[in-house]
């Protein structure tokens, strides 16, 4: 009992995500049955603190009384800092930084002649010996004896002994800047948001992002999507974007439901999310045209994704691929915005990767100046993509010439039909100047006056 009163630390407000613990079949009509791993969202506290009223996850119109011994509540999972991890820089390089070279002094950098795997560099006796890091069944290894889940699983072994390394690992050599920063399977165990896969079925393929492919499915008789990962070496940043999802709730943004990874060493990892059943936006957009689609729908999408990255910048997170392709609409017809695999703290830049050039704001192609700026930028584009009815932004612009164009004044005319106080705001977001582009909070208040008289 101490167990579980301990995982409820503070009062639940109506909205908490909880997961059962165990199976509870109920007493009474009053209650509210439900099984191991099943979710449920608050609704109402009780007179008695052990009780709570909440509802299914999969059916929100059933109501009942659940016990709080059996479920716990879902945390974010955190994401942890790697000072030590330098990223792409070469062997050469790695061996100027690390100076002094007093032995046990090291770093992490990804692996030039292997891509995927990483180079762990270590001092000692004056020299700098490199170890190749690779994988193998999303495990990290060093010498195909000792396997663990992430880098700071490696580094924490390192450190407390040398095990086969020519010394153990006394002192990181912190990178300058802003750190890059990992997750691991057990978070999301630990925080409730583990799904077993003998729940899941796989259904039809949906698509493809970044990281994975993206299939419809089943999850305790609910209809889910289902991201598996299709690249191997890409095992952190798919982590990295369901450890993103965990700490967000809105109306109008797509919501995970859990992470299988169960099933042992090699079993493919999956995010599951909840299922928005008219596909993505631009596809909507595309193959319904202005025949079913009215200036009213164009107006009330364009709210809903204003809602949604209002909560974002609300929260000081960049999602930083905002774009008709990344925004779901549901068989409401609300649109939800997706794809996180880029989003990260306010505060954090990337170095190098690839962006979608023609949605992407200049100062972030240029110099990687990511903030919810950018972001209203790339809102600007999703914007005329609405209203153009899914055409690709740029129509007549060169792919390598439209950062200059963009650098130069040049700005897209406004599609056919589009109200010009939706123009107006399009060329808002596309001010050269990051700080005279409107917040978030702004436009939404304004598309939502633009959708209420459409």
């Amino acid at each position: 009992m101490a167990a579980a009163d301990a995982s409820r630390r503070e009062k639940w407000t109506p909205g908490t995500e909880v997961v059962g613990r165990f199976n509870f079949a109920g007493d009474t009509t009053d209650d509210l049955p439900f099984q191991k791993g099943d979710i449920l969202i608050i609704v109402a506290a009780s007179k008695d603190p052990n009780w709570y009223k909440a509802k299914r996850q999969d059916n929100l119109s059933r109501e009942g009384m659940i016990p709080t011994t059996y479920v716990m509540q879902r945390s974010a999972v955190k994401l942890h800092a790697m000072p030590w991890y330098h990223g792409k820089i070469s062997r050469e390089e790695a061996e100027r930084l690390l100076h002094p070279r007093k032995d046990g002094l090291y770093l992490i950098r990804e692996s030039v002649n292997y891509p995927g795997d990483f180079t762990l560099c270590v001092c000692f006796e004056g020299n700098v010996e490199h170890y190749r890091v690779t994988r193998r069944n999303n495990q990290l290894t060093v010498d195909h004896e000792e396997y663990f889940e992430t880098l700071t699983k490696l580094v924490e072994h390192y450190q407390a002994d040398a095990d086969g390394l020519c010394t153990r690992l006394r002192k990181p050599l912190d990178k300058q800047g802003q750190y890059e920063y990992e997750s691991n399977l057990s978070e999301f165990k630990k925080t409730g948001w583990a799904i077993a896969r003998s729940d899941l079925v796989l259904g039809d393929k949906l698509g493809g992002g970044e990281f994975g492919e993206v299939f419809a499915g089943d999850f305790r008789g609910m209809k889910v999507a289902i991201k598996t990962l299709k690249d191997k070496q890409a095992v952190q940043a798919f982590l990295k974007e369901a450890s993103v999802m965990t700490a967000l709730r809105h109306p109008h943004l797509v919501q995970l439901l859990g992470v299988c990874c169960d099933g042992g060493v090699g079993q493919p990892i999956y995010i599951v999310t909840e299922f928005l059943a008219k596909g993505c936006l631009v596809d909507y957009l595309r193959s319904r045209g202005r025949s079913v689609i009215r200036q009213k729908d164009q107006a009330e999408f364009s709210r809903d994704v204003a809602s949604g990255m209002a909560y974002l910048e609300s929260k000081n997170l960049v999602h930083r691929d905002l774009a008709a392709r990344n925004v779901l609409v549901s068989i409401e017809g609300k649109a939800k915005v997706s794809d996180f695999g880029l989003a990260r703290d306010a505060t954090h830049n990337l170095e190098g990767g690839k962006f979608p050039i023609k949605w992407t704001a200049p100062e972030a192609l240029r110099h990687s100046k990511f903030s919810t700026k950018s972001d209203v930028w790339s809102y600007g584009i999703m914007l005329w993509e609405l209203y153009s009815f899914g055409r690709v932004p740029y129509p007549r612009v060169p792919l390598a010439e439209v950062t200059q164009h963009v650098e130069s004044g040049y700005r897209m005319d406004a599609p056919d039909n589009c109200p010009p106080e939706v123009y107006s705001i399009m060329k808002r977001c596309w001010d050269i100047v990051p700080e005279r582009r409107p917040e978030f909070s702004v436009l939404f208040t304004e598309l939502a006056q633009i959708a209420s008289s459409a």
